[in-house]
């Protein structure tokens, strides 16, 4: 019970009425489907709510789960689309270093002679010489490969 009263769920009729929907019509994502139960669950504004325990073992789910959604609901501000669905990323976690100059600068060198004593370019003999130029960053042979091989460069 100490989630309940840390963190009430109060949901209005009309938040019961759409998470009703959302569990019972429609193709939804399982975890939407659940974070909605739950929802449903820890309601108080219909009454008394079971145990934590209780709920969790009639929903299938963890405690940490009931847990984590009510922290969710408040964080959101009781709002419950933004509860139910899932929260998108701002950025990528680690932006990419390959760039369209990047690319472009990759495919003419690697569309150019090979340097003497080399009779045609390789993927790692590309990864040498691109350590060698300032302002690419190094790349790794197999990111080299994908780089060509989504323009469709083979080398001959």
């Amino acid at each position: 019970m100490g989630s309940q009263k840390k963190r009430p769920v109060k949901l209005t009729t009309q938040d019961r009425e759409e998470l009703v929907r959302v569990t019972t019509t429609g193709v939804r994502g399982a975890s939407m489907i659940m974070r909605a139960r739950v929802l449903l669950a820890l309601d108080t504004s219909v009454g008394e709510v079971d145990s934590k325990e209780v709920i969790a073992t009639r929903l299938g789910v963890s405690g940490e789960t009931l847990r984590l959604v009510a922290k969710r609901f408040t964080e959101t501000g009781g709002d419950v689309r933004a509860t139910i669905t899932r929260k998108k990323r701002d950025l990528p976690p680690v932006p990419s270093p390959v760039t369209g100059e990047v690319e472009a600068r990759l495919i003419a060198m690697a569309c150019s002679q090979p340097p003497p004593g080399h009779a045609r370019w390789s993927l790692r003999l590309l990864e040498k010489h691109v350590a060698l130029v300032e302002d690419i960053p190094d790349l790794d042979h197999s990111t080299i490969g994908r780089i060509l091989k989504k323009r469709n460069c083979a080398l001959t």
